[in-house]
């Protein structure tokens, strides 16, 4: 495991330490940032939102899908937990809080932005941070790649309509054009790109040396990954710098049911996993995949539909706060567990 990924939380946490407090000493840049914006998607968050998954996509081996059948198991409980069960409790969370045990304390308008950007995290499944979920709980590489496939490919088509039910069920009207453009942008052409360059890379050095360049290739485009994680993280924080300093309670409120969220969706996932007689190394990342979200998706797709400064911008950034902890206390929860399976 690389310098990065050990101390992921470390550089994720200075990140968001540092874009408060540029956001607070030079708003006015961050101002400038934010009208910097085409088809309301702003071009600097969605450059580095692509420098981050693009290598991401990369690393997917669509040919891989067709050994799915050896091991069906694994795919089926990710894939139940991403869209049949994950979505619809990130809702039902969403409206159970902010509608019901903060309705005193948070505005109508504020709280109906809160619930949607949980919903757009609930509806993103774990794309890009999945791999090294996958790495550190020393998962099955090739059935990982598998997972991240299908589910790209089902959100590809999924995730535009899902996402137009869950917020028309909370009275929030939503623009397809915007969502649909969004998942072609973020997901779609950052995948078809992927798959142009590993047959680019196939031609070039031959099938049976593919992986290697593969890996080569991704190697090559790791900082430029980090820089795209990193500054997505400042850019992110910067923007809501303002609300976070001003109105702490409001984090602490939406982190709450995004916490419950999280841990108990991957206690669905891992006691089933279980139940299932998984082996761990397909138990662990099939649950994390089940947890994580992709959350450079939902804030992009946030963004696009409510503003920079949107509550429901802020949700999907307090998503990005609650994620990296909470999954590195996952990781060390199945690490701790393998003795558990067979």
């Amino acid at each position: 495991m690389g310098l990065f990924e050990r101390y992921l939380s470390v550089w994720v946490g200075i990140s968001i330490i540092l874009g408060v407090f540029l956001g607070s000493l030079i708003p006015d840049f961050f101002a400038l940032v934010a009208s910097l914006e085409y088809a309301h998607v702003n071009l600097v968050v969605a450059v580095l939102i692509w420098l981050m998954v693009y290598p991401m996509m990369v690393q997917i081996d669509f040919s891989s899908i067709k050994d799915v059948g050896k091991k069906p198991k694994g795919l089926a409980l990710t894939l139940v937990i991403n869209w049949l069960i994950k979505p619809f409790t990130m809702a039902a969370l969403g409206w159970l809080f902010f509608k019901g045990f903060f309705a005193d304390w948070v505005d109508p308008e504020s709280a109906n932005e809160y619930i949607a950007g949980m919903i757009l995290l609930g509806v993103a499944p774990c794309t890009a941070m999945v791999f090294i979920w996958s790495q550190m709980t020393k998962g099955d590489a090739n059935y990982t790649l598998v997972q991240v496939s299908i589910n790209d490919i089902i959100m590809i088509f999924a995730f535009a309509p899902l996402t137009a039910l869950l917020l028309g069920v909370s009275d929030i009207q939503v623009p397809w054009n915007t969502l649909v453009s969004s998942v072609l942008l973020y997901v779609l052409l950052p995948l078809v790109a992927g798959a142009l360059t590993r047959s680019l890379l196939d031609k070039k050095t031959g099938k049976t040396e593919e992986q290697k360049s593969v890996d080569s290739f991704v190697a090559k485009l790791k900082p430029w990954s980090i820089v795209g994680l990193l500054g997505t993280v400042v850019l992110l924080f910067g923007f809501q710098a303002q609300t976070i300093l001003t109105e702490p309670q409001t984090i602490v409120l939406i982190a709450i049911p995004l916490i419950i969220q999280t841990y108990g969706i991957f206690a669905i996932a891992y006691f089933f996993a279980i139940r299932l007689k998984l082996p761990h190394n397909i138990a662990g990342p099939a649950s994390m995949i089940g947890t994580s979200n992709f959350f450079e998706l939902a804030v992009a797709v946030a963004i696009s539909l409510f503003g920079l400064h949107s509550g429901a911008a802020l949700a999907t950034v307090v998503g990005v706060l609650v994620e990296v902890p909470v999954m590195l206390s996952l990781v060390y929860f199945v690490n701790r567990t393998r003795h558990w399976f067979v």
